[in-house]
Protein backbone atom coordinates (compact mmCIF):
# COMPACT_ATOMS: atom_id res chain seq x y z
CA UNK A 1 0.00 0.00 0.00
CA UNK A 2 1.28 3.33 -0.48
CA UNK A 3 -1.16 6.07 0.13
CA UNK A 4 -1.35 9.74 1.25
CA UNK A 5 -0.79 10.70 5.17
CA UNK A 6 -1.45 13.90 5.09
CA UNK A 7 -2.69 14.97 8.59
CA UNK A 8 -5.48 17.30 8.41
CA UNK A 9 -6.60 16.68 12.10
CA UNK A 10 -9.15 19.16 13.05
CA UNK A 11 -11.27 22.31 12.46
CA UNK A 12 -9.86 25.17 13.82
CA UNK A 13 -12.08 25.58 16.47
CA UNK A 14 -14.87 23.26 17.28
CA UNK A 15 -17.18 23.60 20.59
CA UNK A 16 -20.40 21.56 22.02
CA UNK A 17 -22.06 22.65 24.14
CA UNK A 18 -25.78 23.91 24.99
CA UNK A 19 -25.95 27.13 23.97
CA UNK A 20 -23.09 27.22 21.48
CA UNK A 21 -25.09 28.74 18.58
CA UNK A 22 -25.75 31.55 20.54
CA UNK A 23 -21.61 32.61 20.20
CA UNK A 24 -21.75 32.47 16.48
CA UNK A 25 -21.74 36.53 16.04
CA UNK A 26 -18.67 36.25 18.19
CA UNK A 27 -16.94 33.99 16.46
CA UNK A 28 -17.74 35.41 13.07
CA UNK A 29 -16.15 38.86 14.58
CA UNK A 30 -13.47 37.45 15.41
CA UNK A 31 -12.64 36.24 12.32
CA UNK A 32 -13.97 39.96 10.85
CA UNK A 33 -16.27 38.60 9.46
CA UNK A 34 -19.18 41.27 8.26
CA UNK A 35 -20.58 39.41 5.44
CA UNK A 36 -22.05 35.94 5.50
CA UNK A 37 -23.95 33.41 3.51
CA UNK A 38 -25.63 31.18 5.29
CA UNK A 39 -26.35 27.54 3.60
CA UNK A 40 -29.17 25.95 4.40
CA UNK A 41 -32.16 23.22 4.11
CA UNK A 42 -35.33 22.90 4.11
CA UNK A 43 -37.22 20.85 6.55
CA UNK A 44 -33.50 20.67 8.79
CA UNK A 45 -33.95 24.74 8.65
CA UNK A 46 -37.29 24.92 10.07
CA UNK A 47 -36.42 22.96 13.14
CA UNK A 48 -32.66 24.30 13.47
CA UNK A 49 -33.99 28.20 13.04
CA UNK A 50 -35.61 28.60 16.34
CA UNK A 51 -32.02 28.16 17.80
CA UNK A 52 -29.97 30.07 15.57
CA UNK A 53 -29.37 33.34 16.91
CA UNK A 54 -29.91 37.20 15.46
CA UNK A 55 -27.11 38.55 13.98
CA UNK A 56 -27.14 41.78 14.98
CA UNK A 57 -24.21 43.45 13.56
CA UNK A 58 -23.44 40.91 10.78
CA UNK A 59 -25.08 41.30 7.08
CA UNK A 60 -26.17 37.76 6.58
CA UNK A 61 -27.82 36.08 3.28
CA UNK A 62 -30.08 33.06 3.41
CA UNK A 63 -29.87 30.71 0.84
CA UNK A 64 -31.44 26.97 0.37
CA UNK A 65 -28.82 24.95 -0.79
CA UNK A 66 -30.71 23.54 -3.61
CA UNK A 67 -30.65 19.47 -2.23
CA UNK A 68 -27.49 18.39 -3.50
CA UNK A 69 -24.04 19.03 -3.34
CA UNK A 70 -22.74 19.22 -7.23
CA UNK A 71 -20.41 20.71 -9.47
CA UNK A 72 -22.83 22.66 -11.32
CA UNK A 73 -24.25 23.73 -7.87
CA UNK A 74 -21.04 25.08 -6.56
CA UNK A 75 -20.43 27.51 -9.17
CA UNK A 76 -23.44 28.88 -8.87
CA UNK A 77 -22.66 29.85 -5.63
CA UNK A 78 -19.34 30.91 -5.45
CA UNK A 79 -20.33 33.20 -8.36
CA UNK A 80 -23.07 34.25 -5.65
CA UNK A 81 -20.04 34.85 -3.02
CA UNK A 82 -17.48 36.65 -5.46
CA UNK A 83 -20.43 38.87 -6.79
CA UNK A 84 -21.84 40.17 -3.36
CA UNK A 85 -18.40 40.05 -1.87
CA UNK A 86 -18.85 37.49 0.97
CA UNK A 87 -16.59 37.49 3.49
CA UNK A 88 -17.70 33.72 5.03
CA UNK A 89 -19.80 30.70 4.28
CA UNK A 90 -22.23 29.78 7.42
CA UNK A 91 -23.36 26.18 6.83
CA UNK A 92 -26.56 25.44 8.56
CA UNK A 93 -27.77 21.55 8.05
CA UNK A 94 -26.92 17.74 7.68
CA UNK A 95 -23.37 16.20 5.17
CA UNK A 96 -24.72 17.75 2.09
CA UNK A 97 -25.26 21.07 3.17
CA UNK A 98 -21.62 20.91 5.02
CA UNK A 99 -20.36 19.58 2.32
CA UNK A 100 -21.74 21.77 -0.44
CA UNK A 101 -20.23 24.87 2.19
CA UNK A 102 -16.68 23.60 2.20
CA UNK A 103 -16.42 23.33 -1.64
CA UNK A 104 -17.96 27.16 -2.37
CA UNK A 105 -15.58 28.04 0.74
CA UNK A 106 -12.56 26.48 -1.63
CA UNK A 107 -13.26 27.62 -4.88
CA UNK A 108 -13.62 31.21 -3.23
CA UNK A 109 -11.29 30.98 -0.40
CA UNK A 110 -13.18 32.32 2.47
CA UNK A 111 -13.89 30.45 5.52
CA UNK A 112 -16.37 27.99 6.58
CA UNK A 113 -18.06 27.58 9.78
CA UNK A 114 -20.41 24.69 10.02
CA UNK A 115 -23.58 24.29 12.69
CA UNK A 116 -24.64 20.65 12.08
CA UNK A 117 -27.81 19.99 12.49
CA UNK A 118 -27.15 16.00 12.82
CA UNK A 119 -25.20 13.98 13.71
CA UNK A 120 -25.35 11.50 10.72
CA UNK A 121 -21.89 11.93 9.14
CA UNK A 122 -18.16 13.61 10.31
CA UNK A 123 -19.05 16.15 7.52
CA UNK A 124 -19.27 19.30 9.46
CA UNK A 125 -15.70 18.32 11.09
CA UNK A 126 -14.00 17.31 8.49
CA UNK A 127 -11.67 19.27 5.52
CA UNK A 128 -13.47 17.33 2.24
CA UNK A 129 -17.03 17.07 0.28
CA UNK A 130 -18.21 14.50 -1.42
CA UNK A 131 -19.65 15.46 -4.74
CA UNK A 132 -22.42 13.89 -6.46
CA UNK A 133 -23.91 14.03 -10.35
CA UNK A 134 -27.09 15.94 -11.00
CA UNK A 135 -28.34 12.39 -11.12
CA UNK A 136 -27.75 11.81 -7.43
CA UNK A 137 -24.88 9.46 -8.16
CA UNK A 138 -21.76 9.92 -6.31
CA UNK A 139 -18.78 11.77 -8.79
CA UNK A 140 -16.06 11.54 -6.30
CA UNK A 141 -14.93 13.65 -3.37
CA UNK A 142 -12.35 16.11 -2.82
CA UNK A 143 -10.05 16.61 -0.40
CA UNK A 144 -9.35 20.16 0.92
CA UNK A 145 -6.00 22.39 2.20
CA UNK A 146 -7.63 24.53 4.48
CA UNK A 147 -9.72 23.31 7.57
CA UNK A 148 -12.97 24.61 8.59
CA UNK A 149 -13.06 27.38 10.45
CA UNK A 150 -15.68 26.75 13.27
CA UNK A 151 -17.63 23.92 13.80
CA UNK A 152 -20.45 24.78 16.61
CA UNK A 153 -22.56 21.67 17.78
CA UNK A 154 -25.50 22.70 19.83
CA UNK A 155 -26.77 19.57 21.63
CA UNK A 156 -30.38 20.01 21.67
CA UNK A 157 -31.22 20.39 18.14
CA UNK A 158 -29.82 17.38 17.24
CA UNK A 159 -31.69 15.52 19.96
CA UNK A 160 -34.59 16.90 18.02
CA UNK A 161 -33.37 15.69 14.69
CA UNK A 162 -34.63 12.37 13.47
CA UNK A 163 -34.15 8.95 14.76
CA UNK A 164 -33.45 7.24 11.61
CA UNK A 165 -30.78 9.59 10.52
CA UNK A 166 -29.33 9.39 14.36
CA UNK A 167 -29.24 5.68 13.23
CA UNK A 168 -27.64 5.70 9.95
CA UNK A 169 -25.10 7.72 11.54
CA UNK A 170 -24.07 5.20 13.76
CA UNK A 171 -23.64 2.50 11.03
CA UNK A 172 -21.53 4.93 9.22
CA UNK A 173 -19.40 5.91 12.44
CA UNK A 174 -19.16 2.19 12.68
CA UNK A 175 -17.71 1.40 9.62
CA UNK A 176 -14.43 3.55 10.51
CA UNK A 177 -13.03 1.06 12.68
CA UNK A 178 -13.98 -1.69 9.94
CA UNK A 179 -13.01 0.42 7.19
CA UNK A 180 -9.40 1.37 8.59
CA UNK A 181 -8.46 -1.84 10.10
CA UNK A 182 -8.69 -3.11 6.79
CA UNK A 183 -6.01 -1.15 5.70
CA UNK A 184 -3.96 -0.21 8.85
CA UNK A 185 -3.22 -3.93 9.33
CA UNK A 186 -1.70 -4.36 6.41
CA UNK A 187 1.16 -1.83 7.72
CA UNK A 188 4.28 -3.08 9.27
CA UNK A 189 5.33 -0.40 11.02
CA UNK A 190 2.61 2.02 11.95
CA UNK A 191 3.74 6.08 11.65
CA UNK A 192 2.15 7.98 15.27
CA UNK A 193 -0.48 9.55 13.30
CA UNK A 194 -1.54 6.16 12.01
CA UNK A 195 -1.41 5.01 15.23
CA UNK A 196 -4.14 8.37 16.23
CA UNK A 197 -6.54 7.11 13.39
CA UNK A 198 -6.62 3.43 14.77
CA UNK A 199 -7.35 4.39 18.04
CA UNK A 200 -9.89 6.73 17.16
CA UNK A 201 -11.78 4.44 15.03
CA UNK A 202 -11.23 1.80 17.64
CA UNK A 203 -13.21 4.12 20.26
CA UNK A 204 -16.19 4.91 17.25
CA UNK A 205 -16.67 1.17 17.45
CA UNK A 206 -16.40 1.05 21.23
CA UNK A 207 -18.21 3.57 22.12
CA UNK A 208 -20.87 3.30 19.44
CA UNK A 209 -21.55 -0.26 20.80
CA UNK A 210 -22.01 0.47 24.13
CA UNK A 211 -23.83 3.62 24.18
CA UNK A 212 -26.19 3.62 20.90
CA UNK A 213 -29.21 2.00 22.73
CA UNK A 214 -29.32 4.70 25.98
CA UNK A 215 -28.56 7.83 22.76
CA UNK A 216 -31.69 6.85 21.36
CA UNK A 217 -33.68 6.66 24.33
CA UNK A 218 -32.42 9.99 24.84
CA UNK A 219 -34.04 11.46 21.53
CA UNK A 220 -37.13 9.51 22.26
CA UNK A 221 -37.25 11.25 25.65
CA UNK A 222 -36.37 14.17 24.40
CA UNK A 223 -33.47 14.42 27.49
CA UNK A 224 -29.93 15.11 27.31
CA UNK A 225 -27.56 12.40 28.40
CA UNK A 226 -24.21 11.40 28.78
CA UNK A 227 -24.46 8.73 26.78
CA UNK A 228 -26.46 10.81 23.85
CA UNK A 229 -23.54 13.33 23.91
CA UNK A 230 -20.61 10.30 23.56
CA UNK A 231 -22.48 9.55 20.56
CA UNK A 232 -23.10 12.97 18.76
CA UNK A 233 -19.01 13.36 19.20
CA UNK A 234 -18.38 9.71 18.28
CA UNK A 235 -20.18 10.64 14.95
CA UNK A 236 -18.82 13.89 14.37
CA UNK A 237 -15.34 13.99 16.31
CA UNK A 238 -13.93 10.96 16.79
CA UNK A 239 -15.43 10.24 13.03
CA UNK A 240 -13.86 13.05 11.64
CA UNK A 241 -10.70 12.41 13.59
CA UNK A 242 -9.98 8.54 11.95
CA UNK A 243 -9.40 10.59 8.16
CA UNK A 244 -8.19 13.47 9.67
CA UNK A 245 -4.80 11.92 11.51
CA UNK A 246 -4.85 8.92 9.35
CA UNK A 247 -5.81 10.37 5.90
CA UNK A 248 -6.09 7.58 3.16
CA UNK A 249 -5.41 4.97 5.64
CA UNK A 250 -8.64 6.44 8.11
CA UNK A 251 -10.80 7.27 4.95
CA UNK A 252 -12.88 4.46 2.91
CA UNK A 253 -12.04 0.69 2.04
CA UNK A 254 -14.86 -1.69 1.37
CA UNK A 255 -18.00 -0.72 2.69
CA UNK A 256 -18.02 3.14 1.17
CA UNK A 257 -16.77 1.49 -1.83
CA UNK A 258 -19.93 -0.89 -1.67
CA UNK A 259 -22.31 2.26 -0.52
CA UNK A 260 -20.62 4.62 -3.76
CA UNK A 261 -21.40 1.94 -6.16
CA UNK A 262 -25.27 1.37 -5.15
CA UNK A 263 -25.72 4.73 -5.81
CA UNK A 264 -25.52 3.82 -9.65
CA UNK A 265 -29.05 2.02 -8.92
CA UNK A 266 -32.17 4.85 -8.52
CA UNK A 267 -34.28 2.70 -5.92
CA UNK A 268 -30.94 3.13 -3.51
CA UNK A 269 -31.35 6.83 -3.41
CA UNK A 270 -34.18 6.33 -0.68
CA UNK A 271 -31.82 4.97 1.09
CA UNK A 272 -30.07 6.60 4.31
CA UNK A 273 -25.95 7.26 3.22
CA UNK A 274 -24.85 5.16 6.60
CA UNK A 275 -27.50 2.74 6.18
CA UNK A 276 -25.75 1.58 2.87
CA UNK A 277 -22.63 1.75 4.32
CA UNK A 278 -23.36 -0.66 7.36
CA UNK A 279 -24.44 -2.96 4.91
CA UNK A 280 -20.97 -2.54 3.25
CA UNK A 281 -19.39 -3.31 6.41
CA UNK A 282 -21.04 -6.75 5.70
CA UNK A 283 -20.36 -7.25 2.51
CA UNK A 284 -16.44 -6.49 3.28
CA UNK A 285 -17.27 -8.35 6.57
CA UNK A 286 -17.45 -11.06 4.07
CA UNK A 287 -14.80 -10.67 1.54
CA UNK A 288 -12.66 -10.80 4.49
CA UNK A 289 -14.23 -13.68 5.80
CA UNK A 290 -14.35 -12.67 9.08
CA UNK A 291 -17.88 -14.16 9.54
CA UNK A 292 -17.57 -14.24 13.49
CA UNK A 293 -17.72 -10.40 13.30
CA UNK A 294 -20.70 -10.02 11.69
CA UNK A 295 -22.04 -12.61 14.10
CA UNK A 296 -21.33 -10.24 16.59
CA UNK A 297 -22.53 -7.14 15.39
CA UNK A 298 -26.07 -8.91 13.93
CA UNK A 299 -27.69 -8.27 17.42
CA UNK A 300 -26.39 -4.76 17.30
CA UNK A 301 -27.64 -4.12 13.74
CA UNK A 302 -31.28 -5.61 14.45
CA UNK A 303 -31.62 -3.60 17.74
CA UNK A 304 -30.96 0.14 15.86
CA UNK A 305 -32.75 -1.47 12.51
CA UNK A 306 -29.42 -1.08 10.51
CA UNK A 307 -29.66 -3.18 7.16
CA UNK A 308 -27.56 -6.72 7.35
CA UNK A 309 -28.57 -6.92 4.05
CA UNK A 310 -30.07 -6.03 0.81
CA UNK A 311 -33.35 -7.48 1.76
CA UNK A 312 -33.69 -5.39 4.67
CA UNK A 313 -33.27 -2.21 2.83
CA UNK A 314 -35.92 -3.65 -0.09
CA UNK A 315 -33.46 -3.77 -2.74
CA UNK A 316 -34.29 -6.25 -5.01
CA UNK A 317 -31.92 -6.87 -7.63
CA UNK A 318 -31.46 -8.36 -10.82
CA UNK A 319 -28.51 -10.40 -12.07
CA UNK A 320 -27.95 -7.51 -14.44
CA UNK A 321 -28.06 -5.18 -11.33
CA UNK A 322 -25.51 -7.37 -9.82
CA UNK A 323 -23.33 -7.59 -12.46
CA UNK A 324 -23.42 -3.21 -13.21
CA UNK A 325 -22.76 -3.04 -9.34
CA UNK A 326 -19.80 -5.56 -9.14
CA UNK A 327 -18.05 -4.52 -12.23
CA UNK A 328 -17.88 -0.89 -10.90
CA UNK A 329 -16.92 -1.89 -7.40
CA UNK A 330 -13.91 -3.57 -9.28
CA UNK A 331 -12.84 -1.06 -11.27
CA UNK A 332 -9.42 0.44 -10.82
CA UNK A 333 -9.87 3.47 -8.71
CA UNK A 334 -12.64 2.21 -6.33
CA UNK A 335 -11.23 2.18 -2.45
CA UNK A 336 -12.26 -1.18 -2.24
CA UNK A 337 -8.79 -2.33 -3.50
CA UNK A 338 -7.07 -0.76 -0.38
CA UNK A 339 -8.02 -4.43 1.29
CA UNK A 340 -5.47 -7.01 1.03
CA UNK A 341 -7.72 -9.03 -0.76
CA UNK A 342 -7.73 -9.57 -4.65
CA UNK A 343 -11.05 -7.73 -5.78
CA UNK A 344 -12.68 -9.02 -9.19
CA UNK A 345 -15.98 -8.42 -10.05
CA UNK A 346 -16.71 -11.86 -9.10
CA UNK A 347 -15.13 -11.39 -5.61
CA UNK A 348 -18.18 -8.83 -5.14
CA UNK A 349 -20.81 -10.00 -6.64
CA UNK A 350 -20.20 -13.98 -4.62
CA UNK A 351 -19.88 -11.54 -1.48
CA UNK A 352 -23.06 -9.59 -1.80
CA UNK A 353 -25.12 -13.07 -2.83
CA UNK A 354 -23.31 -15.01 0.36
CA UNK A 355 -24.43 -12.13 3.05
CA UNK A 356 -28.14 -12.32 1.27
CA UNK A 357 -28.39 -16.50 1.67
CA UNK A 358 -26.54 -16.05 5.48
CA UNK A 359 -29.41 -13.37 6.53
CA UNK A 360 -32.11 -15.11 5.75
CA UNK A 361 -31.14 -17.94 7.88
CA UNK A 362 -30.99 -15.73 10.89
Amino acid sequence: MNQSLIVRGAPQEYECREGSWNSLEEHLSRRKIQRVLVLHGKKSWEAAKVYFPDLVNIDAEFVYYGGECTDEKTIELANFVNENKTDGIVAVGGGKIADLGKAVAHQCQKPVLILPTLAATCAAYTPLSVIYKEDGSMERYDVFSTSNALVLIEPAVILNSPIDLMIAGIGDTVAKWYEADAMISQLAVQPIEIQVAAFAAQKCRDILLTDSQEALKAMEEKEINQAFLNVVETNILLGGMVGGFGDDYGRTAGAHSIHDVLTILPESHQQLHGNKVAYGVFVQLVIENKWAEIERLIPFYRSLNLPTSLADMNMILSAEDYQRVSERAAESHETIHYMKETITPDVVKNAMFELEKAMTQK
